[in-house]
């Protein structure tokens, strides 16, 4: 089982630990991507142009931009499961351009769990076709029901949870598969305000006991800002920019009221704004 044990320098600044993983080899690498789909007549569609990106070993990345500018295709090229029309996907090295792997979890909008299956059989469900035995799924699906706090659930079946429960079911699923990145397709979307600043909460305090290395889409610039070590911003299908986020890495829901939240957060709309 992969090692998800708590950081013994959790203490240290972002901005400290942000410079040891930028010091590493990059985990996942987006190189020189495009998207490109045929319209009406001899009319080609741009959907995403020359996208770069790279996302370091334990870092927590946000892609932000409006409804439309492509962050969706984007993370669904990056799982594998569109074709890019130009570029390469890369994961520690190796292209995976084109095709799915355990190597990338997906954690989408909706809940996507099996309701005929139990919590423990859903968040199972991808490793019985590792070749895993019985006892060893078993220790496993124990271990990421108890990260995300559902072990008293094992049991239950998805219509007996709430929304928030559901899709803490769908990231054991994710985790349990030990992933090289997890990728998160506007994960709280569907949720309530007050579920989805719960769900934000839990989200950052899981990945700071993890620290597994996640790229996640929002339109929502606030969480975005509260979750993300950094922010590259979507436009248009073109990457516009790219924010640091150098807030501590424990951070309080608070934290959004305070002047250096807010100025971040205006950094971030002015680049959406702004046209190339």
């Amino acid at each position: 089982m992969q090692d998800y044990a708590i950081d013994q320098n959790e203490s240290q600044s972002s901005s400290e630990t942000h410079q040891v993983s930028l010091n590493c080899f990059p985990k996942l690498e987006v190189e020189n991507v495009s998207k490109v789909y045929a319209g009406k007549g001899k009319q080609l569609l741009t959907v995403l142009q020359d996208i770069n990106i790279k996302i370091f070993p334990r870092e927590f990345i946000c892609l932000v931009g409006t409804s439309g500018c492509g962050k969706s295709t984007l993370l669904n090229i990056i799982a594998g499961l569109l074709p890019p029309s130009t570029g390469e996907v890369l994961v520690d090295g190796q292209s995976v351009t084109g095709r799915p792997g355990s190597d990338r979890g997906m954690v989408f909008q909706g809940y996507t769990l099996y309701p005929w299956l139990t919590v423990a059989q859903n968040v199972a469900f991808g490793l019985q076709f590792q070749g895993m035995s019985k006892a060893d799924q078993k220790d496993q699906v124990n271990y990421f029901l108890n990260v995300v706090g559902l072990e008293n659930f094992a049991n239950n079946y998805p219509k007996q949870l709430s929304g928030g429960m559901k899709q803490r079911v769908a990231i054991a699923r994710a985790l349990a598969n030990e992933p090289a990145v997890l990728l998160m397709d506007e994960p709280f979307g569907a949720l309530d305000a007050q579920t989805k600043e719960q769900m934000q909460e839990f989200l950052l305090e899981l990945w700071e006991k993890t620290h597994v290395t996640v790229l996640m889409i929002t339109h929502d610039v606030e969480e975005a800002i509260y979750l993300a070590q950094r922010i590259y911003v979507l436009g248009l299908g073109q990457v516009k920019g790219e924010i640091p986020i150098r807030l501590p890495q424990h951070r309080e829901l608070d934290i959004k009221l305070s002047p250096e939240f807010v100025d971040i957060k205006r950094q971030v709309i002015n680049m959406m704004r702004q046209r190339h």
